[in-house]
């Protein structure tokens, strides 16, 4: 759910923005004034009850049912006075394990509501002056940009000729930023020793850890001088200023026009699109990041020639397909089998036998999970990606329902045609969206 941003919020943002593009060189100095601003705080607030996870209560265990209980202005009231006075102190960061699609667990840290709110209020001051000095090849968590253009551009690319591809992957970029050279670039535009100040608390916070005995660990604090945490508010924007050191070195150092290569970024991701000089890019590229102390992950970091060989980038795969209707080869972008993969195994997760609500419920869930799904994956080749999905459903929902109606399997496709599965329970089916963008992009 996003939210529209209250006027006198945009005008403060829009002349912000406005003087750090004019000026490149200035250091803005009272900026920690305006983030306790009324308007801001109340809309800060609405942003992170809107956000996603957004239920989950951080080490204090506060909800927003709780604080709506005692009023939301008082509980605003009370945070205002804080940061106001100057008091404010960051409460450690929860942190817990979730899945990564493909194997493993990343740690995502969960600030509370009044430290996510207090981040989110910050952000909305320093975000603007930051954007003014952000190049256009970085799509990551930024205003009006998306992964889907970060996609489009990594496609258009490759049809222009830049097919010698490096295929780049940071290792732990987010846990391995330095703090004090982040601090540094922070520096370069804000001066104001109070909004320092509180960055620095929140990068210095302490994480709390829970194993399953219910025993609680801590670790962080001021003793580690890295990593900026997954979760909170403010890191995505903290990681991009930091990413903006490499970036901001490739252009000024002109790095494009000496490798024949366009750069193509989203966070900690990104992808080098080269006429000959993909070797010589990623030399360089290692290079680069050990000087700003992060490091490439050389188990992940490959070289592609993209008119022969297929790579992966944010969820789509990019290289040689060839079209189902002429059998003619062509340079494509479609969903990633891995991406499939993962949709398939929540609509399994879904029609779980273990899923007792009613049904009516069961495709609400199912149909939230492909819609979301079609929202990202809505560029490029897409047949395929979609009759494989489509074809798992109706399988998947066939079984589910067999169970509940305690039909037989060899009936229960004549028991559940597609036609009624589409028509009578109203489960989504992934079809085609037809725009500018899927015309120019289809095979």
């Amino acid at each position: 759910m996003s939210l529209t941003t209250p006027e006198s919020i945009r005008s403060l943002q829009r002349k912000l923005y406005t003087a750090a593009k004019a000026e490149p060189a200035r250091r803005f100095h009272q900026l920690y004034d305006k983030m306790y601003r009324e308007d801001i705080l109340l809309h800060a607030y609405a942003s992170v009850r809107a956000a996603k996870g957004a239920r989950t209560p951080g080490v204090d265990g506060e909800t927003f049912a709780a604080i709506e209980e005692q009023g939301t202005m008082k509980w605003l009231a009370g945070l205002l006075k804080e940061l106001r006075n100057k008091t404010y102190r960051p409460q450690p960061v929860r942190r817990v394990m979730i899945p990564k699609k493909g194997g493993g667990q990343r740690p995502l840290g969960i600030p509370t509501i009044r430290d996510r709110v207090a981040q989110t209020a910050a952000k909305l001051v320093v975000e603007p002056i930051f954007e003014a000095d952000f190049v256009d090849c970085a799509y990551g968590y930024r205003p009006r940009r998306s992964a889907q253009d970060a996609v489009q551009s990594v496609h258009q690319a490759i049809l222009a000729g830049y097919t010698d591809v490096v295929d780049g992957d940071l290792s732990k970029y987010f846990d391995t930023i330095p703090h004090h050279e982040l601090l540094q670039c922070v520096a370069r535009r804000i001066v104001d020793p109070h909004m320092l100040k509180l960055i620095k608390m929140w990068l210095t916070v302490a994480v709390v850890e829970e194993d399953a005995h219910g025993k609680q660990t801590v670790s962080g604090g001021r003793d580690v001088p890295r990593g900026t945490p997954q979760g909170g508010v403010i890191s995505p924007l903290l990681a991009n200023i930091y990413m903006h050191r490499y970036l901001r070195a490739w252009g000024e150092k002109g790095k494009g026009q000496q490798f024949r290569a366009k750069l193509v970024n989203y966070a900690d991701d990104f992808v080098i699109l080269s006429r000959g000089h993909a070797q010589d890019a990623l030399e360089w590229t290692r290079w680069a990041m050990g000087k700003i102390g992060v490091t490439l992950n050389e188990e992940k970091t490959c070289l592609r020639n993209a008119r022969r060989e297929s790579f992966n980038f944010l969820g789509y795969t990019f290289g040689p397909m060839i079209s189902p209707k002429t059998g003619r080869p062509y340079l494509g972008a479609a969903p990633s089998q891995k991406a499939i993969q993962g949709l398939r195994e929540q609509v399994r997760e879904i029609l779980h036998r273990s899923n007792t609500a009613p049904r009516d419920e069961v495709v609400k869930q199912l149909n939230h999970a492909l819609k979301g799904w079609q929202n990202y994956f809505d560029y490029g080749s897409l047949s395929r990606a979609y009759e494989a999905v489509n074809w798992s459903v109706l399988e998947l929902m066939r079984f589910f329902l067999r169970r509940r109606h305690k039909v037989r399997t060899r009936t229960m496709w004549r028991r559940f045609p597609a036609q009624w599965i589409y028509a009578e329970l109203g489960v989504f089916k992934l079809q085609r969206r037809i725009t500018e963008s899927t015309l120019c992009a289809a095979g």
